[in-house]
């Protein structure tokens, strides 16, 4: 640990207007083509500094998730956009479809990702990261492998999450490149403690953050944002079917080169619908304290939490959040 007796921050229930907002303006791109031409027309706009050997970090679920992003959208994106790029996953940190391995290879078959090599990162063993100016950590256990990449193309599906809160970029790669037994540990257990989940609230959502910084830091330039918000039950994906349903509208696809701008982005669409189709949303940000992971990512130097949003669907006309959701309709389940 960084220091003795680190002390968390606070806010992490409190919402921050856009207007009361400080700092420089970051480009976050949107559309509302939630589908895979969607996807490959967004990446474009953000994917020029995909160079190399290539990693795409996304959630590839528990077996039979029903809401993580569509694989035929991936399977394309990878075939026009990203030939001999892998997917990069590690293990999980609690007992099921992911946690050893083995498991967690057949649950990507289960899954049906099957399409390009998908490489579990922390399988083979274990590397560290420095945490640049970490409060809690001067360094981060990822998956060894996540070193063979030259590039991270880090594609979320945004969604609430039992302990974050939301699971956005942040979270996809603050847990998801944290190795499943040393890392993850890092992030969510109190040494010496039994509960192996007992750090919550704005610790967590900090230590997370400082986890996501290490990838993000080295990286540099050759690191970029997608957040697909579609299906967006308030559990993550790591629920499999015990899912809660998704009642809050889809919305579209947001990018951007600025991890914290994309995630702030995203949040604010979700503020911005109505009080009845974001409520249960809002809640589980709001109750996990999940806001600080925006605050301390500012606090981090990891991004802007103002930006310009372009909307891609119309000549790259600059709109309000209000113009990108006005047209949103109650959540129907795909056949």
């Amino acid at each position: 640990m960084a220091n003795t007796k680190p002390v968390p921050g606070t806010g992490g229930d409190h919402y921050i207007p856009y207007d009361e907002r400080t700092g420089d303006v970051s480009a976050v791109y949107f559309t509302r083509d939630l589908s895979a031409e969607g996807l490959q027309k967004i990446y474009r706009r953000i994917g020029a500094n995909m160079t190399g050997k290539v990693g795409i970090k996304l959630h590839t679920g528990e077996p039979h998730g029903p809401n993580i992003i569509p694989r035929p959208w991936v399977k394309a994106l990878i075939e026009k956009e990203l030939p001999g790029a892998s997917i990069v996953e590690t293990n999980a940190y609690y007992e099921g479809g992911r946690y050893t391995t083995e498991q967690h290879l057949e649950t990507i078959r289960i899954n049906g990702w099957d399409f390009c090599p998908v490489d579990i990162m922390d399988a083979e063993g274990t590397a560290m990261l420095p945490v640049k100016d970490g409060k809690w950590f001067l360094q981060m256990s990822v998956g060894k492998d996540l070193l063979n990449y030259d590039s991270l193309f880090v594609l979320t599906h945004f969604k609430g999450h039992a302990k974050g809160g939301f699971g956005g970029s942040d979270k996809n790669i603050g847990i998801g490149c944290a190795d499943g037994r040393i890392g993850k540990a890092m992030i969510h257990t109190t040494p010496g403690s039994s509960d192996p989940w007992d750090i919550s609230d704005e610790e967590f959502m900090e230590r997370m953050t400082e986890s996501a910084k290490a990838v993000v830091d080295h990286f540099g330039e050759h690191i970029s944002f997608v957040n697909v918000l579609r299906n967006m039950s308030v559990s993550c994906d790591c629920e499999g079917v015990a899912a809660a349903p998704v009642v809050t509208p889809n919305i579209g696809i947001l990018a951007s080169r600025d991890i914290l701008a994309v995630d702030q982005a995203s949040v604010d669409l979700v503020y911005a619908l109505k009080e009845d189709e974001h409520h249960d949303l809002v809640h589980r940000i709001e109750s996990r304290h999940g806001l600080r992971q925006l605050t301390y990512m500012k606090e981090m130097h990891m991004g802007n939490d103002k930006y310009h949003l372009i909307d891609i669907d119309n000549n790259d006309r600059e709109i309000s959040l209000a113009e990108a959701v006005k047209d949103v309709v109650p959540f129907k389940a795909e056949p």
